[in-house]
């Protein structure tokens, strides 16, 4: 077990047979799982319990995983594996962009799931201690969001002051996930609360963060990304 502590893993999956291997091997390595078998159960527990991995199966009963992937993506930063029977290309490029951690194919390895599981947690432990002090660093960005204080390129140019409350939280939603493209509709539904704004609007505020950075030197970012959206790109 991960530095000794018995960390928490919410499993998502209706299918019975399956939910028993995984926990079996689950509670083999020393994990405490918690099972839903809906994604409407799915969502209650992880807003109560807090988990540290989570195990995400897409076919499931009242909200299917896309529809509990987004809404957990909106609300915490843990992470998050699909396990699923589908298996194309499109559904595992939509999983990793909407936020998912990993994607692990039915039937599957039991051995290859929970050495997947070990290897996201120790990875996530390198943020740890940054995540308790809500600090977030890249190349060339760094955030307290205690503070509020954003700090740019080598310099370290604190660009704080100039920041509105938007654009601060679209850099904070992006910067978590920075290699994640995020769709306009996704950053308006995280960092807005405008009423009935467009795409356009987002398009406007991420242009102005934009050229705030740019002139403290640091060129590109947030990043677009043509048909999709925008990344942090740093």
């Amino acid at each position: 077990m991960l530095d000794g502590e018995k960390k928490i893993v919410l499993l998502a999956e209706d299918e019975t047979d399956i939910a028993k291997v995984v926990i079996a091997y689950l509670e083999r390595d020393g994990f405490e799982v918690l099972h839903a078998i809906d994604g409407e159960i799915a969502l209650r527990i992880a807003e109560q319990n807090n988990p540290d991995f989570i195990i995400l199966d897409i076919k499931m009963p009242k909200k299917d995983g896309w529809q509990v992937l987004r809404e957990l993506r909106n609300a915490t930063d843990t992470p998050i594996m699909m396990l699923t029977a589908l298996d194309t290309d499109i559904d595992k490029v939509f999983a990793l962009k909407t936020g998912a951690d990993d994607y692990l194919v039915k039937p599957f390895n039991p051995a290859e799931l929970m050495a997947r599981v070990h290897v996201i947690l120790k990875r996530s432990q390198y943020h740890q201690k940054d995540e308790i002090l809500k600090i977030y660093k890249t190349k060339n960005l760094e955030i307290n969001k205690t503070t509020h204080e954003v700090f740019v390129g080598p310099a370290r140019i604190n660009l704080s002051e100039e920041l509105t409350s938007t654009e601060f939280k679209i850099l904070m939603h992006l910067i978590r996930y920075p290699k994640r493209v995020f769709t306009r509709e996704e950053i308006m539904d995280a960092c807005t609360h405008e009423g009935n704004i467009s795409e356009r609007t987002i398009d406007s505020h991420i242009s102005k963060l934009r050229k705030k950075i740019q002139q403290a030197g640091v060129f590109y970012v947030p990043e677009s990304v043509r048909g999709f959206g925008y990344r942090l790109g740093d």
